[in-house]
């Protein structure tokens, strides 16, 4: 079986990479976290490219890229910081809307919208009290039991909420259920709240590797340029050696990312277990990465007068997005000590 990625697949990486390298520099992510310019106008750059469009069923305009892609699409978002809303809307809206039943209304409309760049959308998930965006969106998505709701802006009353990364917009939102703004509800909502939270899930994860090895990347290049008695600091073995483990956590998490990818666009019976498990291995290679980077850079790595800072407060922010490390490591916890699963060795490898 082979595991790698065609070479169109990596040529969409690069490309993405390059884009994202000249527009979301960080110098215009400054501005952005300083006020100076509107988020919006990045992500519309974003979108002209055709990137909001991935997920979007060829029918609605789209491409119509599965889960894998997405595994790609999301370590740039990380490695170069993109704001919540674009992942939230292109990728986990997306994906909710494209599995509603075709006799909801607006279905169409909406993936349409998203299509074309439209990204006022946003999700509240039971895992969080705070909703991403929803000051500013026109379209909510929000859960009630296992009830998906549909709310416009006008319907919802919003408190926002301050967060250590300045790039997200967190707010409280209050709202009332009542039966017309409820689109699913029994065992098909709950199923698409399950899914949407996996989704929701696999891409922090992905952006959380992105961002270790953004963050590894600013200490490696920092310890080639600072000297210490004469000598870069990256020569020293204390130096070495950190920046080592969080390469080799960074490699580790990468297959284990992709196979809760593989998981979930295939609708394996444990995509559950296997995104919780990537959630957490890309989340100890962010975490790492940031003390590692914080230590190389010494206590200016906490400042704003280095690029360091705003890679580690996103990471930190994002560590306890669509479920915290307690939450998904309860759910493999449970998976391993609780089920009667067969764990040998020999069933690695199984076909998924």
């Amino acid at each position: 079986m082979d595991f790698t990625f065609s070479e169109d697949e990596l040529l969409f990486r690069e490309t993405i990479n390059r884009f994202l390298a000249t527009e979301a520099s960080p110098e215009k992510l400054r501005d952005i976290w300083s006020g100076d310019i509107d988020a919006s106008t990045l992500l519309s750059l974003i979108s002209e490219q055709g990137l909001s469009a991935l997920s979007v069923p060829e029918e609605q305009g789209g491409l119509a890229l599965g889960d894998v892609a997405w595994s790609l699409m999301t370590q740039e978002l990380g490695y170069h910081a993109i704001p919540d809303v674009f992942a939230n809307s292109a990728y986990v809206a997306t994906g909710l809307l494209t599995a509603l039943d075709d006799s909801v209304s607006q279905k169409a409309e909406m993936l349409e919208r998203i299509c074309a760049g439209d990204l006022g959308f946003a999700i509240g998930h039971s895992c969080s009290p705070l909703v991403a965006d929803a000051d500013t969106a026109d379209t909510l998505l929000l859960q009630q039991a296992d009830e998906i709701h549909l709310l416009g802006a006008a319907d919802v009353q919003t408190v926002p909420n301050a967060s250590i990364d300045f790039s997200r917009r967190l707010s409280q939102v209050t709202w009332s259920a009542v039966p017309k703004t409820c689109i699913v509800s029994g065992e098909a909502g709950k199923k698409i709240w399950n899914d949407t939270f996996n989704r929701g899930a696999i891409s922090v994860a992905g952006q959380l590797l992105g961002l270790a090895q953004r963050m590894l990347d600013l200490s490696v290049e920092y310890s080639l340029q600072r000297k210490q008695f004469g000598k870069e600091i990256g020569s020293f073995q204390a130096v070495k050696h950190q920046l080592a483990d969080v390469a080799g956590k960074i490699e580790i998490a990468k297959p284990v990312l992709y196979r809760a990818a593989c998981s979930l666009e295939n609708h394996h019976p444990l995509s559950d277990i296997h995104i919780s498990q990537a959630r957490n291995f890309c989340s100890e290679a962010a975490l790492l990465a940031a003390r590692a980077g914080i230590q190389v850079h010494g206590a200016m790595g906490y400042t704003w007068e280095v690029d360091l800072q705003m890679y580690v407060k996103r990471a930190w922010a994002l560590n306890n997005t669509w479920g915290d490390s307690i939450m998904h490591r309860a759910r493999v916890q449970d998976y391993v000590l609780n089920s009667d699963i067969d764990l040998a060795p020999s069933k690695t490898f199984e076909a998924l």
